[in-house]
């Protein structure tokens, strides 16, 4: 049994798509980031960095921090949406992507374009520039796939649960993501899968997901 400490971001989500696709159990610990909840003490022993998600694998006794970090436990304790032989690395490599540039970036983006908008024309322009360049890439590397990583038409993997749920806060970065078509048509190729319908939903429901 895993126990499952989240909130409703876009790091969050990863897991809980992921927890979803694999159908495994899992019970929910809703920490609510905007209320502090992420610096209980009993939260910490889980997650000293204070950061949603974590998780706490009983069967195991392990206690996880950080979102690819746990993406990777999971693929391999259960065997699934982890790609094998050279396309590992291919996922690794945009796993670690999603990790250094979509998240970080777009992160920055939901901070001064959409909370603090105004504040810094500078910030904003920088980070905004910087999240049509990260969409530019994802859109080159989707022009003939499916899936981001895998061979032939691609595979679907953990490296497109973790860039997911950063793509669909597109209204928060104030991208119109029909300027990028092959992310538009991935993006709803995932929206259309129920794990990801139900772990976009986790801990609670906060909004249908957005579509073009």
């Amino acid at each position: 049994m895993i126990d499952f400490y989240t909130w409703t971001t876009p790091n969050g989500r990863k897991v809980s798509i992921l927890l979803e696709e694999l159908g495994v159990p899992y019970t929910v610990h809703a920490i609510n980031i905007s209320k502090g909840e992420q610096f209980v003490t009993d939260f910490l022993k889980i997650s000293p960095n204070n950061r949603i998600p974590a998780i706490f694998d009983r069967d195991a006794d392990l206690a996880m921090m950080e979102s690819g970090a746990i993406m990777l436990y999971l693929g391999q304790k259960y065997g699934r949406f982890i790609c094998e032989g050279s396309e590992y690395w291919a996922m690794m490599e945009w796993l670690m992507w999603q990790m250094a540039g979509i998240g970080p970036m777009l992160g920055q983006v939901h901070h001064f374009v959409k909370y603090n908008k105004g504040k810094s024309e500078y910030a904003e322009a920088r980070y905004s520039n910087e999240a049509h360049r990260l969409y530019g890439i994802l859109n080159a590397r989707l022009k003939l796939r499916d899936f981001i990583t895998g061979s032939g038409s691609g595979e679907y993997s953990i490296a497109d649960m973790a860039i997911w749920p950063w793509i669909s806060r597109f209204e928060w970065q104030e991208i119109d993501i029909n300027e990028y078509p092959y992310v538009r048509d991935w993006y709803m190729r995932l929206a259309d899968r129920t794990a990801v319908q139900k772990g976009y939903n986790v801990p609670k429901y906060v909004s249908d997901i957005p579509t073009p």
